[in-house]
């Protein structure tokens, strides 16, 4: 479900010094949780992830037609695995650096250098026990993805999820106003769903 940002905000994460320019566009509670060793496997779970080939038949329509427009208006695959580290090659609005990871600090530099999107063109960025941040770009945004491991209590924790977003000039400022509905209403609940049942699944099979 989603949270209030503020929830979010409170948590220990480094991503918030480090990107204290974007928005934080989103912020969910995800139906994940485990014990301090269990992170890793979410982040392998979200880097597996497809929603082209999600269980909802809805949300793998809108995928597919924002793939097909992105195709025809330049605006980007959202199907499709990133090239290389570049994050797509444009400058993040607003400076001139294209990546994220030029901001990072010297002990997150490295820590994802062996994660892998398979189906979706996010950058990892760096990894802790409780962290991991990835980064997209194209024509319409610049965003980051952060996965949280919060602490509920002892040796118990929840995943969280967290979008950060720098829309590039108006264009991209109208573009995440028009899908917001679709996000919260279709994609985001179905996802989530689904992310549950692998959850649960991935623990059976453990």
């Amino acid at each position: 479900m989603r949270i209030p940002n503020s929830t979010h905000e409170s948590g220990p994460w480094e991503i918030r010094a480090i990107v204290p320019d974007f928005t934080l566009e989103d912020a969910w509670a995800l139906p994940v949780r485990g014990g301090p060793d269990d992170f890793e496997r979410l982040i392998e779970l979200a880097c597996s992830g497809d929603p082209a080939q999600a269980e909802s038949l809805p949300t793998r329509f809108l995928w597919g037609l924002r793939d097909r427009l992105g195709a025809w208006f330049d605006l980007g695959r959202i199907s499709a695995p990133a090239a290389d580290d570049s994050a797509g090659g444009l400058a993040i609005p607003g400076e001139g650096g294209a990546s994220v990871s030029d901001r990072l600090p010297g002990h997150l530099r490295g820590t994802a250098a062996d994660v892998h999107f398979e189906s979706l063109p996010f950058v990892p960025l760096y990894r802790t026990d409780t962290e991991f941040a990835a980064e997209i770009s194209n024509p319409t945004v610049h965003g980051v993805m952060h996965l949280a491991w919060a602490e509920l209590e002892e040796d118990r924790f929840q995943a969280q999820m967290a979008v950060y977003v720098k829309p590039r000039g108006l264009f991209g400022k109208g573009y995440m106003a028009l899908i917001k509905p679709f996000r919260y209403l279709i994609v985001y609940p179905a996802l989530t769903r689904q992310i549950e049942r692998e959850w649960a699944a991935s623990r059976a099979a453990a």
